[in-house]
């Protein structure tokens, strides 16, 4: 399972895992993240990777989502309980852990992975994959339930 904004990753991990029995899962951002009505990943990296059997998922952020909203109204204000979770990961472990934690819960919820075995989750910043994590899904509703089990790799400066 790989995080990816634009495909260039995804596409990637696909060169990398030809002639393995690997399955791919690429967790892209929402359409309108950083564009209202704008999709940020390329159609033609969609295309391809689905031939190819990559299952694309595309979901709200399990760790902000509506709850960013609310942080944002100036009629409301303050933070939340959801993205303080999200915010600990970030920076007491790796801006990379957060996403790969945070698409592992947006691959459960919709389907496409399920909770009852281990996956290899890559995460990373604006600039690219350097998280590596082994982890034991669950659904967002059940967040507590999921198990970061191995750090293979993430950056020693954060």
């Amino acid at each position: 399972m790989v995080a990816s904004t634009s495909g260039r990753t995804a596409l990637a991990f696909r060169d990398a895992m030809r002639g393995t029995d690997l399955k791919l899962v690429v967790v892209t951002h929402v359409v309108g993240f950083s564009k209202p009505g704008v999709w940020e990943f390329a159609e033609e990296a969609a295309a391809t990777l689905q031939a190819e059997g990559a299952k694309i998922v595309t979901g709200t952020h399990a760790l902000s989502g509506l709850e960013r909203a609310i942080t944002r109204s100036p009629k409301l204000g303050g933070s939340s309980r959801t993205e303080a979770i999200a915010e600990a990961l970030r920076r007491v472990v790796a801006v990379g852990l957060k996403v790969a934690v945070e698409c592992v819960l947006i691959a459960a919820d919709q389907g496409a992975i399920g909770i009852d075995e281990e996956v290899v989750a890559v995460g990373g910043t604006a600039s690219g994959a350097d998280t590596v994590c082994v982890i034991r899904p669950a659904h967002t509703a059940t967040f507590f339930d999921l198990q970061v089990r191995e750090i293979v790799a993430m950056p020693r400066d954060r």
